[in-house]
């Protein structure tokens, strides 16, 4: 297995499509990098020369993709929620955000949209759970 940049590669899989083991490359990314690379198509990961390994980790190493990719998402979402517009809404009731229906099928973003929040800590999620009723009940009864 190659190991590039934190993601272990197979070595029996085709560049292009290893390449997809990184967050944030998908199929197009992958097939426009091959081609930037000059490396052929059915080319496996395996079959990488030392000076094409080289280029490919100089290549990735400039793009934003794992971590710095997920912190960007993150922080683009909390600043929705801070600037409270109806992005950073629907995200807070963990709602689809891009308009979609939610009389029927909404099971994803119920998922997906909470799950920044809940990782942030669990005093803030259940500070944003409690109404104004129930904190006014805990401090004075």
């Amino acid at each position: 297995m190659l190991h590039l940049l934190g993601v272990n590669l197979p070595d029996r899989k085709l560049v292009s499509t290893a390449l997809q083991y990184f967050y944030g490359i998908g199929e197009p990314t992958a097939i426009k990098l091959c081609q930037k690379l000059s490396i052929p198509p059915t080319l496996k990961v395996i079959e990488l020369s030392e000076l094409q390994v080289n280029e490919l980790t100089n290549t990735l190493a400039n793009m934003t993709i794992e971590t710095d990719l997920k912190r960007q998402v993150r922080e683009q979402v909390m600043h929705h929620r801070n600037i409270n517009n109806f992005i950073g809404r629907r995200h807070a009731m963990s709602l689809p955000v891009r308009g979609q229906r939610t009389r029927n099928n909404a099971k994803n973003a119920k998922k997906l949209n909470g799950r920044w929040v809940q990782r942030r800590g669990m005093s803030m999620w259940t500070q944003l759970q409690q109404g104004p009723l129930n904190n006014f009940l805990e401090k004075y009864m």
